[in-house]
């Protein structure tokens, strides 16, 4: 509780919501929260990977285009009379192909992370546009059940999201792997000198956010039931503002899932879903977005410049 309570988002978040509140009074019913935890939910679980991907002070910009790429393959298998569970696991197994892909290209060729992604934003989303020739696909009411079912009540993309979260936060906190990716992070020359295998470190942490990217697509896909040319795009940007929200440093070392991934992605979903909800201009979307972000890191910036912490 003390860790949340002194989390800037979190601070930023009660303030977000409280304009909202007064500006529109549908935000704060039920079913309005309900939604936004819903739709937090893929830009959640996208960004839980880009944490893995941070502590290690590394990044993905692929994320976006990643998904794209797995929902145009599942388009194609379903419109090509696949069952919808067929088209869901290969969607699923795009993802960690793609981070593998990235891992062996950083730790193996020597590149950088931030090129070796940034290349394959375009290469990947290139070839998912190859493969559904640029044109939308619906997708059968079954595939939408994923969205809409609830077990005991809650939601099952909520569902998705807290397994993510809690499985996650396990990982990174109470194993040896954990530990091992905030040791990369905070000094992999030093890490490599302790004898940690740096390299494997770096590739399991880019497959991971692969998956993430895979399974918060498949979720986002379900809400829409359709797949379009623009799907997932930008939401590399989403899953990385989410994640720095929560705390995570860009220069490796520190972060954590809980509460941090949490905050951050109701945070950004919830300032979209105000900004709808007043029938902002679209157009300002990004301006608020990014202005409500760079509060919160400047607030965790100063925090930690406080205690002597590194930026």
């Amino acid at each position: 509780m003390r860790d949340l309570l002194t989390l800037p988002a979190v601070w930023v978040l009660a303030a977000v919501a409280a304009v909202f509140a007064a500006l529109s009074p549908q935000f704060l019913t039920a079913g309005n929260l309900i939604n936004v935890l819903i739709q937090s939910s893929a830009v959640g679980i996208v960004a839980t990977g880009m944490t893995f991907v941070l502590l290690t002070a590394g990044i993905d910009l692929s994320v976006g285009s990643v998904m794209f790429l797995g929902a145009a393959v599942c388009g194609v298998l379903v419109g090509g009379g696949w069952p919808w569970w067929a088209g869901a696991v290969a969607m699923l197994a795009v993802g960690p192909a793609c981070g593998l892909l990235h891992g062996l290209a950083i730790t193996r060729l020597g590149l950088t992370p931030f090129v070796v992604t940034l290349s394959s934003l375009f290469v990947i989303r290139g070839l998912g546009l190859w493969v559904s020739r640029t044109r939308a696909m619906n997708l059968p009411d079954d595939f939408r059940q994923l969205a809409t079912e609830r077990v005991l009540g809650v939601p099952v993309p909520v569902w998705l999201f807290g397994v993510v979260l809690l499985a996650s936060q396990w990982v990174v906190g109470r194993t040896r792997f954990g530990r091992h990716v905030l040791a990369v992070g905070h000094d992999a020359a030093a890490a490599r000198k302790a004898g940690l295998d740096v390299g494997g470190v770096l590739v399991r942490v880019y497959l991971i956010c692969g998956a993430c990217a895979a399974l918060g697509g498949l979720v986002a896909l379900a809400q829409l039931s359709a797949v379009s040319p623009t799907f997932g795009r930008d939401r590399e940007f989403d899953a990385i503002a989410a994640a720095v929200l929560g705390g995570a440093s860009l220069f490796g070392g520190r972060g954590n899932v809980l509460p941090g991934v949490l905050v951050g992605a109701v945070t950004i979903q919830t300032v979209y879903n105000g900004l709808n909800l007043i029938d902002a201009d679209p157009y300002s979307y990004p301006v608020i977005t990014g202005g409500v972000v760079f509060l919160a890191v400047l607030a965790d910036s100063l925090r930690n410049r406080l205690r002597g912490g590194r930026p």
